[in-house]
């Protein structure tokens, strides 16, 4: 039998297949992801370090929307809020990954690449060793729970008779209010990230 032209397996299938799983299911596994590509299980293992190395594909595709040159923009502000507003788009477009990403080590060489640029940038700011990755990962919490609240009913909450505060709270936001939030929340962390790193700079 001649071998198809198109390989029937590669890492990007695999990932691709993964993603979609995950997108409809919330979840993947190795078996299910043999079946939709009409291979046997032990074929995807022989591309991938096991479930783990599934991950981390997933993990890279979904981060390749990330724009990582952003970091190199200045000040040193102004890259981190654009960094932040890629990072919430990339993974808006994929909610159901994220608590799946969120419990496992990052392992991706071109997502730790990115990070790495992140450190740097900050430390060459001023800001201390101590404080940045404490930044980093509050800044990833806010937009990762961000990215979630989009995928999220515009509609939150369902006011009774009883809770006319809140209905009127409501009304006066009007649509949008994820990205209102996420405004708010990032004008907020920029500020507390401008005052570290003035007590850095003045203890230096």
């Amino acid at each position: 039998m001649a071998r198809p032209r198109t390989p029937l397996l590669d890492r990007e299938r695999i990932a691709m297949t993964a993603l979609q799983l995950v997108a409809e299911h919330g979840e993947f596994s190795v078996p299910q992801i043999a079946r939709a590509l009409g291979v046997q299980t032990a074929s995807v293992y022989h591309h991938v370090d096991g479930r783990a190395g599934v991950v981390e594909l997933v993990r890279e595709r979904v981060c390749e929307g990330i724009a990582g040159e952003t970091l190199e923009l200045e000040p040193w502000d102004r890259a981190l809020e654009a960094w932040a507003r890629s990072y919430r788009a990339a993974f808006a477009a994929y909610p159901r990954v994220i608590p799946l990403l969120m419990t496992t080590p990052v392992r991706a060489p071109r997502v730790l690449a990115q990070y790495e640029c992140a450190v740097g940038m900050l430390l060459a700011a001023g800001f201390t060793r101590g404080q940045v990755m404490p930044l980093l990962t509050a800044l990833e919490n806010l937009v990762l729970g961000s990215a979630l609240d989009l995928a999220a009913p515009e509609a939150m909450w369902e006011p009774s008779p009883d809770t006319p505060l809140l209905a009127d709270a409501l009304t006066a936001v009007g649509p949008g209010r994820a990205d209102a939030a996420f405004d708010l929340g990032l004008a907020a962390f920029l500020m507390y990230a401008r005052t570290l790193r003035g007590e850095a700079e003045e203890t230096a």
